[in-house]
């Protein structure tokens, strides 16, 4: 009986046999060339002459507005860039596509160009359409501040093949009966400022019932986000101002898994089922006016208490949680904290009264807090207070962005409690910067009496397994 060849041992010849890279077979040439933007795959076709058609068949279309080389002026790059465009567009076979990725800065008069590009991704079946119409704010110093956004063609997506969907800086014009578009594949959707009713989520919904990760970045024109559904899994409300009214937010998605609110302004927040929640994080900006949002969203952590990763700030003195949530409420399954924080007094009392609700905790982070106001004032009482860390299971506490010699007083004296009050505590990990660089990590480990730092030789990188 014949023996098949291994498939490990060919793979290996294969690769020690490779000395450059024209040797590499066409498959894995195009899949570099699709981590390129367009431009620079098209460039690579005057290497030679087995590259020349490589281009064409890359299943991907990056066109970045910020790797295109510049011209006199931004109206004549922008003409220019819209040019390539088409004529790549021409040149290029018709293949089924995976990506389609623009960054342009929009203007009304492109708009046909666009709605081409557009018209021509999903005609090609692509599985990503990606459009990005303000790319960061250095595009737009020079721009007038009430031009037009790009009215993105909803209807053009009726029975395509898109399962990921960006929008940035878009406007949406959706067709009047939105339960008909039948985009049974779209997974995935991704909206930054964005403009959206309450009744444009809703027919999203209606067009895409599939939908299982959601992002709402700086989006603006509701008024009542109601998010209901049962296949939603991931969800990220990111930097929600209302400067004219309050957002109310209602969730009742039982099978989401993660959530994350970051500076999201509400007025009232509420949680109707979130029963498969595992990991939950939430950013405010630090400072007394935005007290109250953030208090909005941690108060609804009784309704979620089952998760097991949480990520949140240190406002936890101010909060008091034994004034705020029942009686007998703890956070009985989270095993990973992330917590932003200081080390005062007025941080290590608020720790210590978080920690009293976390009494299986395993593993926590601890990263800098960028306070915008100072501490409040203590009490006499709550200066001279002792400061318990409640850890009956915590195994691991790593301390990042720690900078030496800034706050060394505070660092060492809470270090010390750790190792005191830290019944199974094995490892502090200290992970430091440096004039912006990241140094090699410090690693204290419990080696009973005492513990001990690692000589540096022996550290290991953040991220890489330790030796």
């Amino acid at each position: 009986m014949e023996e098949k060849p291994d498939a490990t041992a060919t793979a290996t010849a294969t690769a020690t046999t490779v000395t450059n890279i024209n040797d590499l077979p066409q498959d894995i040439l195009i899949h570099i060339l699709s981590f390129l933007p367009t431009l620079d795959t098209i460039t690579t076709s005057l290497i030679s002459t087995k590259w020349k058609p490589l281009w064409s068949l890359v299943p991907s279309l990056n066109f970045s507005y910020t790797h295109f080389p510049p011209y006199n002026n931004f109206s004549t790059t922008r003409q220019f860039f819209s040019e390539f465009i088409d004529r790549t567009l021409i040149l290029k076979p018709q293949l089924p596509l995976k990506k389609f990725r623009l960054e342009f800065i929009y203007e009304d008069r492109y708009g046909y160009h666009v709605d081409s590009w557009v018209r021509y991704a999903i005609k090609n079946q692509v599985l990503e359409l990606d459009l990005d119409f303000f790319i960061d704010k250095s595009f737009h110093i020079f721009e007038p501040e009430a031009k037009p956004n790009y009215d993105f063609p909803f209807s053009a997506l009726r029975n395509s093949k898109v399962r990921v969907l960006k929008l940035c800086r878009c406007d949406l014009t959706l067709p009047a009966n939105m339960e008909s578009m039948n985009l049974w594949s779209m997974n995935e959707v991704y909206f930054d400022q964005v403009y959206m009713t309450d009744d444009t989520v809703l027919d999203l919904f209606k067009a895409c019932p599939n939908i299982e990760v959601l992002k709402f970045e700086d989006c603006y024109g509701m008024e009542n986000l109601r998010l209901c559904s049962e296949k939603l899994k991931r969800l990220d409300l990111s930097s929600f101002y209302t400067a004219e009214r309050e957002l109310h937010l209602e969730l009742d998605c039982p099978n989401l898994v993660w959530l994350n609110i970051d500076c999201f302004e509400m007025g009232q927040f509420c949680v109707k089922n979130l029963s498969s929640l595992v990991e939950f994080h939430t950013f405010i900006v630090h400072g007394l006016e935005y007290y109250g949002q953030w208090c909005k969203v941690v108060k609804q952590l009784h309704r979620i208490a089952h998760i097991k990763h949480l990520v949140v700030q240190n406002w936890w003195l101010k909060l008091a949680p034994k004034d705020v949530f029942p009686k007998d409420f703890l956070l009985y399954n989270l095993k990973h904290l992330e917590l932003q924080t200081g080390y005062t007094t007025y941080d290590l009392l608020g720790m210590a009264a978080l920690l009293e609700l976390c009494p299986n905790l395993e593993t926590m982070n601890l990263d800098p807090l960028y306070k915008i106001v100072e501490d409040e004032s203590l009490s006499e009482e709550l200066l001279n207070k002792p400061i318990n860390l409640f850890m009956p299971n915590l195994k691991e506490v790593r301390l990042k962005a720690y900078v030496p010699g800034q706050n060394q007083n505070q660092f060492s004296q809470f270090v010390s409690l750790l190792k005191k009050q830290g019944v199974v505590l094995e490892k502090i990990v200290l992970v430091s910067l440096y004039n912006g660089m990241l140094l090699p990590p410090v690693i204290l480990r419990r080696r009973p009496p005492r513990a001990e730092v690692i000589e540096e030789s022996s550290l290991h990188v953040e991220g890489s397994p330790e030796r």
